[in-house]
């Protein structure tokens, strides 16, 4: 089951970004010269915010699974001998 929330997580964080390519696509946010609607922006930034939690949620499934962000650690030093 575990495996599966994260490929979840990964489509719908993808999902909402092929919206706001359509976004700019079908021109309600043209870059240059800059003009938009309303609704542009507020769906792009709706969009962006689901993308953002879900992306955010499948970083930290990958984490806890060691898949991404692994430390290396240090080996243990050995202690130290007392001199008499």
């Amino acid at each position: 089951m575990r495996p599966m929330i994260l490929v979840l997580s990964l489509v719908l964080g993808l999902v909402p970004l092929v919206g706001v390519v359509w976004i700019f696509v079908s021109g309600m946010i043209v870059l240059w010269p800059f003009s938009a609607t309303v609704d542009g922006l507020f769906m792009t930034l709706i969009l962006l915010t689901l993308s953002a939690c879900f992306l955010l949620n499948a970083y930290w499934e990958m984490r806890d699974r060691g898949l991404i962000g692994k430390k290396k650690t240090a080996p243990a030093k050995a202690p130290a001998a007392k001199a008499s």
